[in-house]
Formats: C-alpha cells, structure tokens, sequence
C-alpha cells in the first residue's frame, strides 16, 4: 500500500493522538493504583479499635481513625460550617464543642442541617442530649472552604481545644437530624473507566485510520 504525502501526514497525526490517548489510559491506571493503595491504608486504619480523645491525643494518630470522645457539648459555643448541602439541598454543618473531663474540647462535627441560605439556622432546634458518649472518624481540619479555624478560636473558648474535629457517625437524634456525614467512599472511583475509555478511542483511531487510508489507495489505483 503506497502512500502519498497527504495520507502520510494524515497517519503521523493519526499516531499522535493515538498515543496521547494511550498516555492517557496509562495515567489514568496509575490514578486506580494510588487509589487502591490509598483506600487500603484508610481501610487499616478504620479497622483498628476505636482511639479515645483527650488533652494528649496528638493530630497524626487520629487521621482517618475511628474516635470515641465522651463529655458534655458546650452548645453555647457552637459554630456553624457555612455553604454545606446534601442531596442539592443547602444547609450547614453543625460543630459543636465537647467538654471532656481531663479539661480539654473538641469540636464535634454533628452533621448536616438545612438551612435557605446556607448560612444561618435556629440552633435550638437541633440541640441532642448534654451529655453523650460520641464516636466517629478524625479530621484534621481546614476539610473544605470556611470550616473551623481552631487555632483562630483558641481565645475565645474558656478550655483547651485539641487541634482536630471528631466527625461523628451513627443515627441522629430525632426527626433524622442533624444528618450524620456519609462515611469514606473507599471505592475505585472512575479511574478505570477512564482508563478503557482511552484506550477504546487508541482502537478507533488506530482501526479507523488504517481502513481509511486502504480504502483511500484502493480508489487511487481504480
């Protein structure tokens, strides 16, 4: 099969692509194996016996790790987690802090209420029991835009806060809230999908280009 400039031109450009789409699946089957080896260490984590918050419980043992806190929620303090939505709907994140005997706090991530304006919400009518025994995962925070700033509001607590926020799991109090934040997805995400993707459109362009350029000679020699 005997090409001309253009066809040869056409194929280099063909080839090209052809290889930046097999770049792409290979990044993107890079991508899966960071996950993979990410959500197996989180899974670790998770599947050790819960750690028990107080004054000494430094931040690096207790990311993605299952805590437990017991205490008595300062709900006068409480501060909201502005812009949060769940399900399309707007809201905010309640955290409030937890007394805990040894003199110290931590904020308590309570989970989601809705609110019109993303910002503002009648606290009283999300308030649970004073005292609770409250387990749920480690967090170190800023975990998006306008979270907590506990270094910020150190002075203005009459307590040591430890430098996290426990986010607490479980089944709400009633009528379902505050709603609990959803656990980790520990899952391969669209990686792989991506990857086949890439590497279907290397096949129709590698496939579509030789048909091509065999049906272009064929035409040329009749």
């Amino acid at each position: 099969m005997r090409l001309g400039r253009r066809e040869i031109r056409f194929a280099a450009a063909a080839a090209a692509i052809a290889i930046v789409c097999v770049a792409a699946g290979i990044w993107q089957l890079d991508r899966l194996g960071q996950r993979r080896a990410r959500n197996a260490n989180v899974a670790a984590r998770l599947a050790r016996p819960p750690l028990s918050v107080g004054r000494g419980t430094v931040p690096d043992s207790v990311r993605q790790r299952r805590l437990v806190a017991t205490g008595v929620f300062d709900f006068a303090r409480e501060r909201v987690w502005p812009l949060r939505s769940f399900d399309g709907t707007p809201g905010v994140g309640l955290v409030t802090p937890l007394r805990l005997a040894d003199g110290s706090a931590v904020f308590v991530d309570r989970g989601w209420v809705p609110s019109p304006d993303a910002h503002r919400v009648d606290h009283s009518l999300y308030r649970e029991a004073d005292t609770a025994t409250v387990e749920g995962l480690g967090m170190i925070p800023p975990r998006g835009h306008f979270d907590v700033e506990i270094a910020t509001l150190r002075d203005s607590v009459p307590y040591r806060l430890v430098p996290f926020v426990l986010q607490e799991t479980g089944v709400a109090a009633a009528r379902g809230l505050p709603r609990r934040w959803p656990a980790p997805a520990l899952d391969d995400g669209p990686h792989l999908g991506y990857a086949i993707q890439w590497f279907s459109f290397t096949v129709i362009i590698v496939v579509g280009t030789v048909a091509l350029l065999r049906k272009t000679t064929i035409l040329a020699s009749s």
